[in-house]
């Protein structure tokens, strides 16, 4: 049976469904290639990037799982991704808070070569998501925002590793550690935004009073 294409300007589930399974396979793919060279090169910034790899990957599953369902609960599971995207932001926290007393600047080669694929991965990513980000509501849109996040990372990373071979300082991993906690955070509470609109949608679709 052939599936008529969806009308233009309406959401398209199934093409929303089989954009974040391929998203996620390429990020938990690579989660496991930079968290081991995040490792080997001591970067504080690399460490968080690539558990936001693994974010990634939850935030997409969820949408796998969740698309579909009533306007309420999709509602419900944007403020859940929400509360997610935090991720990487209090790992990287708690990573420079360990190494402020003692800042270590980490190895670049690796560095660089992880941040050049993460680039491949997440770009790819980004732009597969943009083209369904205003579908699916808060779960498109908390995938989009998580992908397009992550290339803006990577590349400052690139940018850090100059800085560090030019003052052989262990600072600029931490303020960029820094950096990627307030993407996170600006992220998370642009998701948790549209969430509420949902949940107050569907509230006026029941006919219930909106709070």
């Amino acid at each position: 049976m052939v599936r008529p294409p969806a009308l233009e300007g309406q959401p398209d589930p199934l093409r929303l469904r089989r954009t974040v399974g391929i998203v996620a396979t390429l990020n938990l793919g690579y989660f496991f290639v930079e968290f081991l060279v995040a490792l080997v090169a001591r970067s504080v910034a690399l460490l968080a990037d690539s558990v936001d790899f693994l974010e990634d990957t939850a935030i997409n599953v969820m949408i796998f799982v969740a698309l579909g369902w009533p306007l309420v609960r999709r509602a419900a599971v944007g403020k859940l991704m929400a509360v997610v995207l935090l991720g990487p932001a209090v790992v990287a926290g708690w990573q420079v808070v360990q190494r402020l007393s003692a800042p270590e600047p980490p190895l670049v080669v690796p560095l660089l070569v992880a941040s050049v694929g993460a680039i491949v991965v997440n770009g790819t990513s980004a732009w597969l998501l943009s083209r369904v980000r205003n579908q699916g509501g808060s779960l498109g849109r908390a995938a989009f925002l998580s992908a397009r996040n992550d290339v803006l990372v990577n590349l400052s990373i690139i940018a850090m590793a100059m800085i560090t071979v030019w003052t052989g300082s262990g600072w600029p991993d931490l303020i960029l550690g820094c950096f990627i906690i307030a993407l996170g955070m600006r992220a998370a509470a642009e998701v948790w935004q549209v969430s509420e609109e949902e949940r107050l949608a569907a509230k006026a679709l029941a006919g219930e009073d909106l709070d």
